[in-house]
């Protein structure tokens, strides 16, 4: 809530002089891409309710699920002060907490629905947008040190986001088509998606940042639906 400035806090598109605004860099996404927040935020909060309710084998998960709230929040509050590199050490440091939660969900799956909806679920969707807002992040950090990427920073991008394909594929195959890697498949997808719109429609406009962005996207996409499809086509024992 800080965050968007709801309490008294300036918005994260305009902190730290607008480095990370939808505009800053070839790598930042559209804001309509930041909605997703409301999905995670609502998937933490019952997460806890469920903790409460029925404490399962999983609840050893628990402190890793608390150190990203905190290490989120170390995160907003890091580039509400201006320090943009330091947020990147803060994000990166929550994006291998995230996996090492995508890690243990992988390794102790749970048959109930509702456990897996409110942890896998949301989870994997925090995970695969942490690893965009990653990308983003770096590149933000870089810009606001005078970084020009040789003057044509399109290439660069390019590279960056094939590198965000690899990993949204990697995760994808990992995960076998389980819900958590399915979730952070799709969240990339999402937030590459929302970088193809922001080249598009704003600035700085690149046609070719979009195609990439959007072929990864699509890349991200098939391979977590095909992967999903053998799961569920899997002979069960």
């Amino acid at each position: 809530m800080i965050g968007v400035g709801v309490f008294g806090g300036t918005p994260i598109a305009e902190a730290a002089g607008g480095v990370l605004a939808s505009d800053s860099t070839h790598l930042a996404p559209a804001s309509g891409a930041f909605s997703i927040w409301t999905l995670i935020y609502v998937g933490l909060g019952a997460y806890t309710l469920w903790q409460w309710w029925d404490f399962d084998d999983r609840r050893r998960i628990a402190w890793l699920v608390v150190a990203s709230q905190l290490l989120n929040a170390a995160w907003i509050l890091v580039v509400q002060a201006g320090q943009v590199w330091l947020s990147v050490v803060v994000i990166v440091v929550l994006l291998g907490v995230l996996v090492a939660l995508f890690l243990r969900l992988r390794a102790t799956p749970t048959r109930n629905p509702i456990g897996a909806a409110v942890a896998d679920g949301t989870l994997g969707v925090y995970l695969g947008w942490v690893c965009v807002a990653t990308v983003a992040n770096v590149a933000a950090a870089l810009a606001s040190s005078g970084v020009d990427a040789g003057g044509n920073p399109v290439p660069w991008s390019v590279v960056v986001l094939a590198v965000a394909g690899l990993v949204g594929v990697a995760l994808a195959v990992v995960g076998r088509g389980s819900l958590v890697a399915t979730a952070a498949a799709a969240a990339i997808t999402w937030g590459v998606a929302w970088i193809a719109v922001a080249r598009l429609q704003g600035q700085p406009e690149s046609t070719t940042t979009a195609t990439a962005a959007a072929a990864v996207a699509g890349l991200v996409a098939l391979v977590a639906l095909v992967a999903l499809a053998r799961r569920i086509t899997a002979p069960r024992d």
